[in-house]
This record gives C-alpha cells, sequence and structure tokens, in this order.
C-alpha cells in the first residue's frame, strides 16, 4: 500500500470509490454523504489546495482522506477552541473491498505525519454518529471522544468529535 498526495486525474476513481461506499453508509444509517456530497467539486479543491491524500493498492485507490487545517464552527459545541491550529481529518473513505487491511489506519497516520510536519500537536475529526467503525477505530488510533455535535451543514444529523493531543 502506498499514501500520496491525489491529483486531479484521480477525480473519476475517487467519485467510484464514493459510489461504492455511500450505499453501504446509507445501508446502516448512516446519512452523512448522499448524491450531493461529496462531489467532484469538492475533491477538486481538495486537491488544488493539497489536501486530499489517497491510498492505492494495485493501482487502484482504495482510500481517501481530506488532511485539513478546516475547524467546522460547531465544533466549539465539543469543547474545543477552534482558534487553536489542529490537524482535522475529513472526507475518510475506504473501498468495502479492501476493509481492514488498515487503510483507514494508515491515512490517520498520514494526518498525524503532516501535522509533525507542520509543528501542530493537536488532531481532530468527527464522524456520523451512525458510523459504527470510526467510531471504534478512532479511540484504538489515541483519539478521545469530545463530545456529540450538530453541523449546519448537515440538518438532522449528529457527530461525534474526537481528538488526540501529540506530545
Amino acid at each position: 500500500m502506498s499514501i500520496r498526495l491525489a491529483k486531479t486525474e484521480d477525480i473519476p476513481q475517487i467519485m467510484a470509490l464514493v459510489r461504492k461506499v455511500v450505499p453501504l453508509m446509507r445501508a446502516s444509517g448512516n446519512f452523512q454523504w448522499g448524491d450531493d456530497y461529496p462531489n467532484p467539486e469538492v475533491f477538486a479543491k481538495d486537491i488544488a489546495i493539497g489536501q486530499l491524500w489517497l491510498s492505492e493498492l494495485a493501482g487502484s485507490i482504495v482510500g481517501i482522506s481530506a488532511i485539513t487545517m478546516d475547524q467546522d464552527p460547531e465544533y466549539a459545541d465539543a469543547g474545543w477552541d477552534i482558534t487553536e491550529k489542529a490537524i482535522v481529518t475529513h472526507r475518510l473513505a475506504v473501498d468495502p473491498d479492501c476493509q481492514g487491511k488498515g487503510i483507514a489506519k494508515a491515512l490517520m497516520a498520514q494526518a498525524e505525519q503532516v501535522a509533525k510536519d507542520r509543528g501542530i500537536t493537536i488532531l481532530r475529526v468527527d464522524t456520523n454518529s451512525e458510523n459504527m467503525a470510526t467510531r471504534a477505530l478512532f479511540p484504538k488510533l489515541g483519539y478521545e471522544f469530545s463530545g456529540e455535535i450538530g453541523l449546519a451543514k448537515r440538518p438532522g444529523l449528529r457527530f461525534h468529535c474526537f481528538q488526540k493531543l501529540l506530545s
């Protein structure tokens, strides 16, 4: 497995991965993603500013993650000071055919490396309250639950916030 920054020409394969993931999310009661989000424009913006990472196995994209400094205003409801610099993981997805191979863990490790490279000691992530896989994964990676919030851009959904402090 390799991890690299995404390129514009990767968008069709990224969207194919999203089309595989969304029906499974919905089937499990997780409506965080849908037909409107994430879309090619979101990924193109991530790529343009150098924050979309992907994982490849045998030349195929099997995981994606936006490693950003973007903190939603609602994060303050989790008790976080959103004026603090933090690396925030968004849009984490793994090909359903490749789950259990450590891809999400590797992408989260990439977020930690980005934080270290930038001298940032706070890592944050949120996930839909119905996403049992990530709710189990983040604590295993040293993230602590910080609280549950709502997000204006996803009305009616609840999100669990997790934070990890680097020493």
